[in-house]
This record gives structure tokens, C-alpha cells and sequence, in this order.
């Protein structure tokens, strides 16, 4: 393939919605971002850490079944539902598989919808340094809407949307500009997050048993100086007891003799420490003078690179 995948575009987190007409709305996803690039002859799947996920979701491929352009970058989030709620927990089942028989059988299990908002390239030029708005026009003209793939759709009043998020307990909403061009491997103001709930990766340093099975891992994640902190222990979420049982079987390889964390959890007796490599996302209300989760919920078992993505970077923004 002729097209390099690029690190896409990041919101900065906001408290509050940006004020003016200047600005549209639109609904956060609880899925996981993914850009596909189509040269004309070959199409590829990644993810925002440059992960390629081509083979995860084959009904992406055919291109030219949703988009009439010859060559194309698009820039979107891979959604999967429970309940008619998206579901980051039913998305990661998809995400996380890597032999294709499963993936085939998984694709009728677990169907995704590929919520389509930004267009980079296309037809052989890049359209980053168009506006927003321009970008959306461009994309109404090229995206024939199919049941697994949608165009995200925009909101003037990104107040009320925040406020049926919160009533339907969605992610949250995004705030663009509409005359932001698009920043490659960039992140500032003119996109902006404000989230109903507050979530970020977190890797386990320790875990703790009922019964012979993991029921509790303590969190830790990287300071910029590298230290590894410990921010709560979460035992409730998203995992089924298959999840737990192979946490379980994990912890067990992973064991040491120390903890490895900088700082002493308020929780000591009764661990069984472990290399922090097994990552989670986890959702919470708000971080305690402590530096440690308020009401964590383990949403799923995640593949991502601790000293990456495990970092207190994630509170900041």
C-alpha cells in the first residue's frame, strides 16, 4: 500500500461546551478509533497507535460498497452494540482477535458499525488543510450510508446532547471547530471532549483471590519521570467470569515477590504482586486527593503498551 497510516487527530478534555455558531457537536463513541486507507488498489485498517486492524473487521474492506471516491484516508470509530448501547466491552471482543476463523465467526456475532467523521485524503490529494465544515460537505458527497457504516451525525446545541448522554449514560460529546483543518499526530483546542464518565488504561501490579479466582486488580499507571504509582483497585465491571478465570491463569505466570509500584497501596495484605503488563480500561467518577479512583469499572481487558498508553498523560487531557 502506497499510503503511510498516520497518528490522527486528539481532542483536548473540557469541562464545559465551548460557547458560539462557530462550533458543532458530536456524540462520543465508546469504541475504538480507526482509520482506513484505500491507495486504489489495496485497503488497510489502523488504529490510532498505528496498530494495523485489517484482519479484525473484513466488512470494512470492500470500500467502494459505501464510498465512491478511487482513493481514500477516513477517519471514524469501529462501534459494537449491547443492549442497543454502544459497548466498548462487545467491541473489544472483535478487536482482540487475531486467527481468522475467529474473526469470520465473530463478524456474525458481533456486528460492528463503522461511525464514519473526518475524510484526509482523497482521490489522490490530502484535504487536511480544508476546513471542517468543507470536510463534512466532501464526505456527504462520497459516503453512501449502509447499515455498517454511518456518517457521525452534527449537532448545533452541544449542551443538550451532553445533557441525553448523561440521561442514556453515553461516553460523552465532542466539540469541533468548524473552520479546524486537521492536525496529523496533533492535539489542541479546536477539538475538545467533555465526558460523562471519565476512563483511562491502566495496568495491574497486583491482584487479589476469592475461592481460588482472581476477583480484584490493583491499578497503577507511569509519571513522566517513570515512576510506576499505584490509583485504586477496581473488582467490579464488564468481565465475565471467563474474563476473570483467564486473569486468573495471567496472574499466576506474571507473579513476583515485590510490589511493583512506587507507592504503598492502602490495600497490602492478602496481594499476590505481578509484572504490570496485563492492561484494562477502566471507568470512574472522578480521581481523590490520593490520586486514586472514585467508583472504578473495569470495562474490558485491553491489548495496548503499558509505558504508552498507562500513563497519568490520561488525566491531563
Amino acid at each position: 500500500m502506497n499510503l503511510k497510516p498516520i497518528s490522527p487527530f486528539e481532542p483536548i478534555s473540557t469541562a464545559l461546551p465551548p460557547e458560539g455558531d462557530e462550533w458543532i457537536a458530536q456524540i462520543k463513541w465508546d469504541g475504538v478509533r480507526v482509520l482506513l486507507y484505500d491507495d486504489g488498489s489495496e485497503t488497510k485498517l489502523y488504529n490510532r497507535r498505528l496498530n494495523e486492524r485489517t484482519l479484525q473487521y473484513p466488512e470494512l474492506l470492500s470500500h467502494k460498497t459505501f464510498c465512491t471516491a478511487d482513493s481514500i484516508i477516513l477517519d471514524g470509530e469501529i462501534i459494537a452494540f449491547d443492549h442497543h448501547k454502544p459497548s466498548f466491552h462487545e467491541v473489544m471482543k472483535r478487536d482482540s482477535l487475531r486467527q481468522p476463523g475467529r474473526v469470520k465467526q465473530a463478524a456474525s456475532l458481533i456486528p460492528i458499525t463503522y461511525m464514519i467523521f473526518d475524510v484526509l485524503y482523497y482521490n489522490g490529494d490530502w484535504v487536511t488543510d480544508r476546513t471542517l465544515q468543507q470536510r463534512h460537505a466532501l464526505l456527504e458527497q462520497i459516503v453512501i450510508p449502509q447499515t455498517n457504516v454511518q456518517l457521525a451525525q452534527n449537532f448545533e446545541d452541544g449542551q443538550t446532547l451532553f445533557e441525553q448522554m448523561k440521561q442514556y449514560q453515553m461516553e460523552g460529546v465532542i466539540y469541533k471547530e468548524l473552520q479546524s483543518t486537521y492536525r496529523i499526530n496533533g492535539k489542541d483546542g479546536r477539538w475538545r471532549k467533555q465526558k460523562v464518565m471519565k476512563d483511562l488504561y491502566a495496568a495491574v501490579g497486583g491482584v487479589t483471590f476469592r475461592d481460588k479466582t482472581v476477583n480484584s486488580l490493583l491499578l497503577g499507571l507511569y509519571t513522566n519521570d517513570h515512576e510506576w504509582i499505584y490509583i485504586g483497585n477496581a473488582g467490579t465491571g464488564k468481565l465475565t467470569q471467563n474474563d476473570w478465570s483467564n486473569l486468573t491463569e495471567l496472574a499466576k505466570l506474571m507473579q513476583v515477590d515485590e510490589s511493583p509500584f512506587t507507592n504503598e497501596p492502602v490495600r497490602s495484605k492478602d496481594i499476590i504482586w505481578v509484572k504490570p503488563v496485563i492492561t484494562v480500561k477502566v471507568e470512574y467518577l472522578e480521581l481523590t486527593a490520593n490520586r486514586t479512583m472514585r467508583h472504578p469499572s473495569i470495562q474490558a481487558i485491553v491489548s495496548v503498551d503499558n509505558t504508552l498508553e498507562c500513563t497519568l498523560e490520561q488525566i491531563k487531557g
